[in-house]
């Protein structure tokens, strides 16, 4: 997919990269960049311009460079002239290199932007792409609330009144920190994972039936907010059915789908007197812990696997 419904400006990328500008078009910090792929214009430059895609950034790298020194200032004149007759977001040059007279010359002429990094192509070309990528990428916004729990993304689920917000603020007051609450804006990133971000309007703010919207950066201070989180675990809250079967001992992982990306979820049934909170943190760990290879189920299983056989062994003998 190289075109994405998503847009970001040219001037957020600007600062992202803190790059130079050495030339600017109409308007050009709220140019729309749309493309998930950017051109390196080795082929136009030299007129060929088949499948030439103008919603991308161009980058002109040592590459390109050397090959436009080789050329007379006329023929440097007609390769920029065509390359920049066409409506480009902007061109940007790596390693710091010198514009040409003629690229700024024609430049002037389209009147289009060109910009600087002094980073290498490669790593430039790579960092550009992932930025273009995480912002372009398809998103959806999922009721919820997502919190940062030891370092592990937990976005917790269930249906409305279920105690979501107060789970949360438990959570908040021992020392974690909040995302998102409610609404919570869902992208894929390039290394297929998912990361999570509250809609700028009500980021911070959180909803307690009985009292209303909180600030929660005034109430526990800007520490307790964090903008973004990759999501590693979902909690699902479930009221307490007594005649549901609950799993007690944790050795089949579950999973959940968001976006075509698989994400360990689990089931808290809810009932009075329970400590959801400490319960959320706990869940918060024992990922972590899977992650690193521990899974104590697994390991309490094969401890009693070992001693029955053990067991068998000695009686048989």
């Amino acid at each position: 997919m190289s075109e994405s419904n998503n847009s970001v400006k040219l001037g957020e990328i600007i600062r992202e990269f803190d790059l130079e500008i050495l030339r600017t078009g109409p308007n050009y910090e709220n140019v729309p960049l749309r493309a998930l792929d950017i051109n390196r214009p080795g082929l136009p430059l030299t007129g060929f311009f088949e499948h030439f895609d103008t919603e991308r950034l161009l980058l002109i790298g040592l590459t390109e460079n050397t090959y436009l020194e080789g050329l007379s200032p006329e023929q440097r004149r007609e390769s920029f002239d065509r390359l920049l007759s066409y409506p480009v977001p902007a061109l940007i040059l790596t390693r710091g290199l010198d514009p040409f007279p003629e690229c700024l010359e024609m430049a002037e002429k389209h009147d289009r932007t060109v910009l600087r990094s002094t980073l290498q192509t490669s790593i430039f070309m790579s960092a550009l792409i992932g930025s273009l990528y995480n912002h372009l990428a398809p998103q959806i916004t999922r009721s919820g609330v997502m919190l940062e729990v030891y370092g592990e993304g937990v976005l917790i689920q269930g249906e409305s009144g279920v105690g979501k917000s107060e789970v949360a603020i438990e959570l908040l007051k021992r020392g974690h920190r909040l995302v998102a609450d409610d609404a919570v804006e869902i992208k894929e990133t390039s290394r297929h994972t998912l990361m999570a971000t509250s809609p700028e309007l009500i980021r911070g703010y959180m909803e307690l039936r009985g009292i209303g919207v909180i600030d929660i950066g005034r109430l526990l201070g800007m520490g307790a907010i964090k903008p973004y989180q990759e999501i590693d675990l979902v909690v699902s809250l479930e009221p307490w059915d007594d005649s549901a079967v609950y799993d007690r001992f944790g050795l089949e992982s579950h999973f959940t789908e968001i976006m075509s990306v698989r994400i360990p979820v689990v089931t808290i049934p809810v009932k009075p007197g329970r400590n959801l909170a400490a319960i959320v943190e706990v869940a918060a760990m024992n990922n972590r812990n899977r992650k690193m290879g521990h899974n104590a189920a697994q390991e309490l299983t094969n401890r009693m696997d070992k001693l029955f056989a053990e067991q068998t062994e000695g009686g048989e003998n």
